[in-house]
């Protein structure tokens, strides 16, 4: 029996022209049996496509209620403001006009409408009184309508209140042109904002927050370890000024730093024989929130990381990365309080990973040292003084209170006062007379 060949290109002709045989074209296509379906005809990814369009849809309609529900909340707050300075001059008539209000608008819109929460939208209005009440555009720049007239300020129900060199940045809003609501932050920001009486610094917030995206409880949590307030220290007036209007901007080592270190998520016990190791570990099982407290761009590298100088190894506590500035961080860890030799160790360390750890690109190395407590003496009349890549500063933890930090920055202005007054040399010890 003669097998059937089958027809090549050469002996197939049709109107004198070769034709070659069929081939599947690859194209993303799957083949059942003799069909061929393309991903675009698949049942599955079309419900994708449409679900993604939906969600897209819905995330952006939230987005939308929650900006107009600020911008109400707002005028509402307005609206109560006015309505209780033309009001009866009774004690008790704001208390009755709230209660009274808030039953009808229940009984008319249901839940959202208690008597505690229109008392927030009196506050809100009040800490926000000279808001254009629109939500911003990003990237289209400010409003340049003029606010609505706004009566004076109450000072009820506003905690936060500082004084001292926050006060100082009165005037660093006085000249901004009139600002809507940001986009990105909805109600529950700007409740947990409002809270904060300076207004310099509360704008500082409301930037970072919507930068950063910060959630609700982070922005809670720095506002609470008063974030601002210790950014502020070691800058000049004009440094203060510049974080009030712009937010942390990263442009030099300093400006990623921050004192003091708030670590109450250690969770460290009370006790004579805690070691630095101890502190060390306890900072890699909560890496994550070291890395928050820690701040902008920070990577972790590694801890224990070795250095050698001829014969002798030396060990770095712990080592990150910041990928704004593009430079390691050398932290070394100190029980006690700081010393001339913790300042000499970690400026070796600094000049000995520059050399042996360090590539192309990279920036010079920072070095900070945490201390449970700082000498001022040694800071000033050290390396420390004039370094821009050695730095130390102080870890707490516990939340430290308004007043303590109102002290330390009382003390870093004197310290700031002096070194632009002049160099001061160091004091000259006694010797005995001959």
């Amino acid at each position: 029996m003669k097998m059937k060949k089958t027809p090549s290109t050469k002996t197939i002709a049709r109107s004198g022209r070769k034709v070659a045989p069929p081939t599947l074209r690859r194209t993303g296509a799957t083949r059942t049996g003799s069909a061929t379906l393309s991903v675009h005809d698949d049942p599955t990814a079309l419900f994708d496509r449409v679900a993604a369009i939906l969600e897209q849809a819905r995330a952006r309609a939230v987005r939308a209620v929650n900006n107009e529900m600020v911008v109400a909340y707002w005028q509402i707050g307005r609206e109560i403001v006015e309505h209780l300075q033309r009001g009866a001059a009774r004690a008790d008539y704001g208390d009755q006009l709230i209660d009274e209000l808030a039953a009808r608008l229940r009984q008319r819109f249901g839940r959202g409408f208690s008597t505690t929460n229109l008392r927030y939208f009196r506050t809100f209005f009040l800490a926000y009184s000279d808001r254009v009440p629109e939500i911003r555009h990003i990237g289209s720049g400010e409003s340049s309508s003029t606010a609505h007239g706004a009566p004076a300020r109450e000072p009820a129900r506003i905690r936060h209140t500082q004084g001292g060199i926050l006060q100082d940045l009165a005037g660093a809003c006085a000249d901004a042109p009139p600002r809507g609501f940001s986009p990105a932050l909805g109600w529950s920001h700007y409740r947990a904002m409002m809270a904060v009486a300076n207004e310099s610094e509360r704008l500082f917030y409301e930037i970072e927050a919507e930068r950063e995206t910060w959630p609700v409880a982070h922005l809670q949590r720095q506002i609470d370890t008063h974030l601002f307030a210790r950014l502020l220290k070691s800058r000049d007036k004009a440094g203060v000024m510049d974080l009030a209007a712009r937010g942390q901007v990263i442009e030099r080592p300093i400006d990623a730093l921050k004192d003091p270190y708030v670590l109450d998520f250690l969770a460290l016990p009370e006790n004579p024989l805690l070691r630095e190791r101890d502190i060390e570990t306890a900072i890699l099982d909560k890496l994550q929130h070291f890395l928050l407290e820690l701040g902008k761009g920070f990577a972790f590298v590694g801890r224990q990381r070795r250095v050698t100088f001829e014969d002798e190894n030396f060990y770095i506590d712990l080592v990150f990365y910041n990928v704004v500035l593009k430079c390691y961080l050398l932290v070394d860890l100190k029980l006690g309080r700081l010393t001339h030799q913790d300042v000499g160790q970690m400026d070796s360390y600094v000049r000995l990973f520059d050399d042996q750890c360090t590539t192309e690109g990279d920036s010079p190395t920072i070095g900070l040292i945490l201390c449970a407590q700082k000498n001022e003496t040694v800071a000033r009349y050290s390396v420390l003084h004039e370094s821009e890549q050695l730095f130390a500063a102080r870890y707490v933890t516990y939340l430290p209170s308004v007043d303590e930090l109102q002290r330390e920055l009382a003390k870093e202005r004197r310290l700031l006062e002096a070194h632009e007054a002049g160099p001061e040399k160091p004091p000259k010890r006694k010797g005995r007379r001959p």
